[in-house]
């Protein structure tokens, strides 16, 4: 349940430590060695709340450092609140929402935004394995001509999806934007992200036909006459689709434009939410959050992204 009374989202100082006890879970520990025995609290008047001086490196730290907070001047409860906002929300939440909610500007709202989706980027490693099926498809993200006032074709991105299917709610996804749709430009994601022993599922897009014999097995069904599922209900690429159907109706209510250059940040932002769908909002909000190391970003970098 989304609290708004608990104090991590109204109180900056509180917001810190559920942020240490995230980051910090057995004291404090020096981003640049990694000491945690002789480190110790600064206390005093002219020393801001949380930060901690490593005896070995001679400099103080806080737990924002080396993380997407580092430097950031919009008060931790506020990042929380936002953090919150993005990992609760099925569809995500727009950069103009998280303004009005914040109360910050939108240049800041869109910065916190493509820094929490760099949190959620997580890699899990190889999908599959012997016994396992890999469900690979590919959709095109973009508006409709018949919506544009010209009435030119609308400018679609390709996006590619990986799911590995499982028991309990175990499915998994991995999906990423690609240049275009040929084998060139599938295989590389294809092969390092799923085991060889999986057995792929594909429709039947002829780049998939070299493909299927590097695993351990290759199944197909006919989107063209129409066959969606083979007798038995095992070959099939609905799983997949149920993704793209989440993510599609994201974009048209939610975002309405995606940028290409950020295209990917917002399908790691959607594979998040789709693999951690089984936890609650809050566990959800914490494993985001626990993403947020190692990950700073400057203004510069997120316009740049590929």
């Amino acid at each position: 349940m989304f609290d708004l009374t608990d104090p991590i989202y109204s109180d900056k100082d509180a917001a810190r430590r559920h942020l240490e006890a995230l980051h910090w879970p057995e004291g404090p520990v020096c981003p640049r060695c990694g000491e945690m025995e002789r480190v110790k609290r600064l206390e005093g008047k002219s020393t801001r709340p949380g930060v901690v001086m490593c005896n070995p490196c001679r400099r103080p730290f806080t737990v924002t450092v080396g993380t997407i907070f580092e430097d950031s001047k919009i008060p931790l409860n506020k990042w929380l609140m936002g953090f919150r906002l993005m990992a609760g929300s099925k569809k995500g939440v727009s950069a103009h929402q998280l303004h009005r909610s914040l109360g910050i500007t939108y240049k800041s709202a869109w910065f916190m935004a493509h820094r929490i989706r760099e949190a959620m980027d997580m890699d899990d490693g190889p999908m599959g394995g012997p016994g396992d099926v890999v469900e690979v498809d590919e959709t095109f993200v973009g508006g409709k001509a018949k919506n544009r006032a010209t009435r030119k074709p609308a400018p679609k991105k390709p996006v590619l999806a990986l799911v590995q299917r499982g028991d309990d709610g175990g499915t998994r996804v991995a999906s990423r934007h690609v240049a275009n749709v040929q084998a060139k430009h599938v295989r590389p994601l294809v092969i390092s992200k799923i085991d060889r022993a999986s057995y792929l599922m594909t429709d039947d897009a002829g780049i998939y036909l070299r493909m299927g014999k590097e695993f351990g097995g290759h199944g197909r069904v006919n989107h063209s006459l129409g066959e969606y599922v083979k007798t038995g209900g095992f070959h099939h690429t609905n799983t997949v689709e149920n993704f793209f159907s989440i993510f599609k109706r994201g974009v048209i209510g939610t975002y309405h434009h995606l940028s290409e250059a950020h295209l990917s940040r917002y399908c790691a932002e959607f594979d998040f939410r789709y693999n951690t769908r089984k936890i609650s909002d809050a566990e959800r909000t914490d494993a985001a959050m626990l993403g947020a190391r190692g990950k700073r970003l400057t203004y510069r970098r997120p316009r740049l992204a590929a």
